[in-house]
């Protein structure tokens, strides 16, 4: 897996960049802000990037306003957000451009390395990765399907948009997987989302529940 950083606390970014090598991942480039990312990603065309909320030059939003121009000019390259912030007005657009590879974890509730590493691999093959916080604040926002799924396929939804496996889910949610396999099947026919074998209908789902 080939991943470009963009972080701009020096020793964050070095310590991260250190982790994935020593997981046999290759790192051709860790920027400190947005523009270094945009143009790392077109020389380098990494399967995913690892990028920050607050960087350079104003320290607000400029990680996420270039993770989606990174989207718009390289949409085949997944995007993890890994932040100590939830931002949820650029979140959203982030999530609305693309149907697969994006994720958006917090910095100090990631419990172990291997749960990151496992999170931006399913970034990087075209999945989703969301802290249950993120989760939460984005869909405050965002009711507007509330009257087209029952409060149980909205719970559903909510936690395949965390990236629970159906097994997880029925377990969350103390039911058989038959279930819930009910349940994302209504899912996606209330959200018009026929099978095909060109998307991933979990992720069509997630987004279009978080944007």
């Amino acid at each position: 897996m080939r991943v470009v950083i963009a972080e701009d606390a020096a020793i964050f970014r070095d310590g991260l960049t250190r982790l994935l090598i020593d997981r046999g991942h290759e790192v051709p480039a860790a920027v400190a802000d947005g523009t270094a990312l945009i143009a790392a990603v077109a020389e380098h065309r990494p399967d995913v990037a690892v990028v920050d909320v607050r960087m350079p030059p104003l320290f607000t939003d400029e990680g996420l306003r270039a993770a989606i121009e990174l989207r718009t000019q390289f949409p085949d390259t997944g995007v993890l957000v890994f932040s100590q912030y939830i931002e949820t007005r650029y979140a959203t657009q982030l999530l609305a451009q693309n149907s697969a590879g994006v994720g958006y974890l917090l910095k100090d509730r990631v419990a172990d390395t291997s749960e990151f590493i496992d999170a931006l691999t399913r970034v990087a093959a075209g999945g989703t990765a969301f802290d249950p916080e993120v989760v939460s604040q984005l869909m405050a926002g965002s009711s507007r399907l509330d009257t087209r799924l029952t409060p149980r396929e909205n719970q559903v939804l909510a936690l395949m948009a965390e990236g629970r496996s159906n097994a997880a889910i029925a377990a969350q949610l103390v039911v058989g997987e038959g279930a819930i396999e009910k349940h994302v099947a209504s899912i996606f026919s209330k959200l018009n989302l026929p099978a095909s074998p060109d998307d991933n209908r979990r992720v069509l789902a997630v987004l279009r529940y978080l944007a």
